[in-house]
């Protein structure tokens, strides 16, 4: 991508205008060592390499304001940072994988984490996360709104005009975030207006290469004053905001409720607090979202079904918290284990093997200014898995598989889902069976509803009047059953028969057999249907609708 990046309209892109969707990871910087946690485990090097395998193309790397507004805390060394803290292991730890960083100050230390992710072709967004270093965030930590203890507006411009400067000619460096959930009985809509204008400014004075990511208030979940009234700047094409989308944030909603209702009712709720800026044009980088990775957790396993819905059919920009397995000092405990870690509490391996290929269906971009050529098709996506409905071909069973595999979909005003370039269009056959391409499409087993409170249920009617829903059996195939957990049930899952249809322009999804081009009519031995069908490369294909 050719940077710096910019916006357009609701999209990020780089300098060619090419859409750059960021698929970003968290890596902690910003508690009490003011170093990116994991040094003591894995080399530097090591660690950014892992991130690009994984897929991800940025970092969030979080800071703490006071590393570089107070000239004693900048300049402590990493190894006096940990000795302060009593972590002789730790230190022994980078002593074996990152010695050349063990006697360099943090803020050195925070370079040259930017500099190796460079090096790595890992895009770093500058998250401003606190301001006296540890572990955020709470209501009375003095360090969540302009005027508490820890949160000097003055010095706080003073930090942003310092980081800015300090990456101006860093090119990995592509956004700076002003301030991390801020939140707490101070938190008022006047003083943010005044105080996030005057750091935007100060960011972009200082860099003008770097996008500026702004947030809301109650810990990042509330832009909804932006629907009265915008920020007042002298730019505009470097403006982002970001919101924050966890599970716990509903408390114990999503396993106390029907998760069908809890997804609706959320989902709207996060749309009327800032989701609505996409609509308005403007770009909306879900900065934060994660889940247990253990996957022991109903409230995260339900929220996060619902999360990749949304997150795939409005293509989001987001970043998962969190890709540290462990940290140095965390709340009073050294070495404390991070369950919403990607990697285990040892950096070696991953906490959830799984939960990679279901994330990376997101972590490319289905739509934007650049992608591609193609008119907007759909695509069926299966939020649990992180697959889509692909077919190998016409004789085989519709199955998930991956997204970049899958057909080019319409879903025409007539509620049918037909193969682009084709007459085939999806039927429900029997209950329990595999859904199945035919061709006679005007019947009501080829008519298909969006239902229930999370529009993921996609439902039709079997010949013999029987309701039925999409559905995914034990080997991947897609069936049909009957509808389950639409409203009421709290202990249903529904997560086998959450599909979204999204819209996509890139080149993967293609028809993988020759559009039909033609049709005659069929002689007296012919089936039912009265037509067989030709195919582009001449081959003659029965129009049974059981294919």
């Amino acid at each position: 991508m050719a940077m710096p990046l910019y916006t357009n309209s609701r999209w990020i892109v780089d300098e060619g205008g090419r859409r750059v969707k960021l698929a970003c990871v968290n890596w902690s910087s910003h508690l009490e060592v003011m170093a990116a946690e994991g040094l003591n485990k894995q080399p530097l090097d090591a660690i950014s390499k892992r991130i690009g395998t994984m897929g991800f193309n940025c970092v969030r790397l979080t800071w703490p304001l006071f590393m570089v507004t107070n000239s004693t805390l900048g300049s402590i060394t990493f190894r006096k940072s940990l000795q302060n803290l009593g972590l002789a292991e730790s230190i022994a730890g980078v002593q074996v994988n990152n010695p050349g960083l063990l006697d360099l100050p943090v803020l050195q230390v925070f370079q040259a984490v930017v500099s190796n992710l460079g090096d790595n072709n890992i895009m770093v967004i500058l998250d401003n996360h606190i301001s006296k270093p540890g572990w955020c965030c709470s209501q009375s930590d003095g360090n969540g709104f302009f005027g508490d203890r820890y949160f000097n507006p003055d010095s706080w411009l003073t930090g942003l005009t310092k980081m800015a400067t300090m990456f101006n000619t860093t090119t990995n460096v592509v956004a700076m975030s002003l301030r991390n959930e801020l939140r707490g009985p101070r938190e008022n809509v006047g003083d943010w207006y005044r105080y996030m204008q005057k750091g935007a400014e100060a960011v972009h004075s200082a860099n003008p290469n770097v996008l500026v990511i702004i947030s809301g208030l109650s810990f990042d979940t509330d832009l909804s004053f932006l629907s009265k009234s915008q920020l007042q700047l002298t730019f505009t094409d470097k403006l982002v905001f970001e919101m924050h989308w966890y599970g716990f944030s509903d408390g114990k909603a999503w396993e106390d409720g029907n998760p069908n209702q809890v997804c609706g009712s959320v989902t709207g709720d996060v749309m009327r607090r800032g989701g609505f800026l996409l609509d308005q044009g403007w770009p909306l980088f879900f900065s934060e979202f994660g889940v247990d990775q253990r996957g022991i957790n109903v409230n995260d396993n339900r929220f996060l079904n619902c999360f990749y819905g949304v997150a795939a059919e409005l293509d989001l920009d987001w970043a998962l918290w969190t890709f540290q397995g462990s940290y140095y000092f965390r709340e009073g405990t050294t070495g404390l284990d991070e369950k919403y870690g990607l990697l285990d509490w040892s950096w070696c391996q991953l906490r959830n093997a799984s939960f990679l290929q279901r994330i990376s269906a997101l972590q490319s971009p289905h739509q934007g200014p650049g992608i591609s050529s193609r008119r907007i098709y759909k695509i069926i996506f299966h939020p649990s898995t992180g697959l889509c409905v692909v077919r190998k071909s016409l004789f085989e069973p519709l199955k998930l598989g991956p997204c970049d595999q899958t057909e080019a979909w319409s879903y025409t005003p007539q509620k049918t889902l037909v193969i682009k370039g084709t007459y085939f269009c999806l039927q429900a056959d029997c209950l329990g069976e595999p859904a199945k391409l035919g061709i006679i499409c005007s019947e009501s087993n080829s008519k298909w509803e969006l239902i229930s409170d999370s529009k993921m249920h996609i439902s039709s009617m079997l010949t013999n009047g029987t309701t039925v829903c999409l559905d995914i059996d034990s080997d991947n195939n897609v069936v049909t059953n009957l509808c389950k957990c639409l409203s009421r049930d709290q202990s249903c899952d529904p997560s086998s028969q959450w599909f979204k249809i999204i819209n996509s322009t890139r080149d993967q999804a293609a028809e993988k057999l020759p559009a039909i081009v033609r049709t005659y009519p069929l002689q007296s031995n012919s089936t039912k249907y009265g037509q067989s069908l030709e195919l582009g490369d001449g081959s003659q294909a029965e129009g049974r609708s059981s294919q």
